[in-house]
């Protein structure tokens, strides 16, 4: 039987990024790093998964701001495939939302590919000292919201990085579309 490689790479590097922002700002990694360790979303506007938790991603993106973790979300499909992934959607989404941290957009899709995302959602926890410590799902939902009282696998993996620096052994990997990337010209 071959060995299964961990869902998270612990330890590795976070990495830097300059985007734009829905709020019209560029963002840079040091405008989103929290005191107790960054969490990196990549999302997307159309995709169901991210649809059907948004608002427990934002729900839990907020109490994680709480407990001094930085959170961004960033965009990288390709918006001539998808066009309802466009930064004029994001900013629909981010304001219906109530996003309170930035929505960026990765055009060139070079941020996506540094740091390895595959799929919306997909979620790289990192702790203070930018060391990959989660790299999960937000919960046990689907294509379709779970019930309300599904254990919070993202919020208490990065609360446990926010209180230790460490996250958890155990990690079940995020699952939904994969990212849109634009054809190799």
């Amino acid at each position: 039987m071959a060995a299964i490689p961990p869902v998270c790479d612990f330890g590795a590097s976070i990495k830097d990024f300059s985007l734009p922002g829905t709020d019209g700002k560029v963002w840079t990694l040091d405008d989103v790093k929290g005191p107790n360790g960054t969490l990196v979303m990549f999302i997307c506007n159309h995709c169901p998964y991210v649809l059907a938790v948004i608002d427990r991603i934002v729900r839990d993106a907020k109490e994680l701001q709480g407990l001094g973790i930085g959170v961004v979300a960033i965009s990288a499909n390709d918006i001539a495939a998808y066009p309802q992934d466009a930064p004029e959607h994001m900013v629909t989404l981010a304001e219906g939302h109530g996003f309170t941290f930035p929505y960026l957009y990765d055009e060139s899709q070079g941020v996506a590919r540094a740091y390895d995302a595959v799929c919306t959602p997909d979620f790289f926890g990192y702790n203070a000292a930018g060391e990959l410590q989660y790299r999960g799902r937000l919960d046990a939902s689907r294509k379709e919201a779970g019930p309300a009282d599904l254990r919070r696998d993202l919020f208490e993996a990065m609360k446990q990085v926010a209180e230790t620096g460490e996250g958890p052994a155990e990690q079940v990997a995020s699952m939904g579309c994969s990212i849109k990337w634009k054809d190799a010209a």
